[in-house]
């Protein structure tokens, strides 16, 4: 069940933290909130979506698609304040991907002719929103680069590069530990390698990174992972 979003949860979005009180109020009109628990599927590829803007309130969400073999290709995870689904507002309105729930989570919509109507009062949040939608792009092609052009052991050590400045890291006795955990199979969908393939290269990168159960991982030397990231891999890769 959806709830009235209010001023305050509005604010948590970033593209609309600038708006005055009385934009705010008006949007607030137009917007809702709905909770979901961990893995419940918020959005399923092929869906026709409702012509709403999506943000993430609070949460973490996991968007993926899936072959015709069957197999899962993560595309990427994202944390409070980040909007997905594009194309219930510039597309066709079918969903291009299944957006998961990670952990229980609430997800913000307000409805596009809402929005159109703030962007018209203020124009910088299309401008937001075009530069979420361009870094977007921008992943998107690296990662198909990357997939087409780099080794398995480069991606992996880009991934976790990109995740720690996305998600955080703390810093802790052995080295500096991802926020967020990461499953071998979760790395394995997104970097497109098979479970094994990831676990031997974890094995091998076992002085620079460390793999605890559950999916904590902790960088032990960052030089050398970026120095992996860039294309300058190790002897034994």
């Amino acid at each position: 069940m959806s709830l009235p979003a209010s001023v305050d949860q509005l604010v948590c979005i970033p593209i609309f933290a600038s708006l005055q009180p009385s934009e705010l109020e008006l949007l607030q009109r137009h917007a809702w909130v709905k909770s979901y628990l961990k893995d419940e599927v918020i959005v399923y590829e092929g869906d026709q979506l409702p012509p709403r803007l999506h943000a993430l309130l609070h949460g973490r969400i996991r968007v993926a698609r899936t072959a015709a073999t069957g197999k899962e290709t993560i595309l990427r995870n994202l944390s409070a304040g980040d909007i997905f689904a594009a194309p219930a507002l510039l597309g066709d309105g079918i969903a291009p991907a299944t957006v998961t729930a990670e952990i229980n989570c609430q997800v913000l919509t307000v409805e596009r002719e809402a929005l159109l109507n703030a962007i018209r009062e203020a124009p910088e949040i299309a401008l937001k929103m075009l530069s979420v939608f361009n870094q977007r792009l921008q992943q998107l092609h690296d990662t198909v680069h990357g997939l087409v052009s780099e080794r398995a052991i480069a991606r992996l050590a880009q991934y976790i590069r990109r995740t720690a400045a996305e998600q955080g890291s703390r810093m802790t006795t052995p080295g500096e530990s991802l926020q967020v955990l990461l499953p071998y199979y979760r790395i394995a969908r997104s970097i497109g390698i098979t479970y094994e393939e990831c676990v031997r290269l974890f094995k091998q990168l076992q002085s620079i990174i460390s793999y605890s159960r559950g999916g904590k991982i902790t960088v032990l030397d960052w030089e050398k992972l970026e120095a992996i990231a860039t294309g300058n891999l190790p002897d034994n890769a």
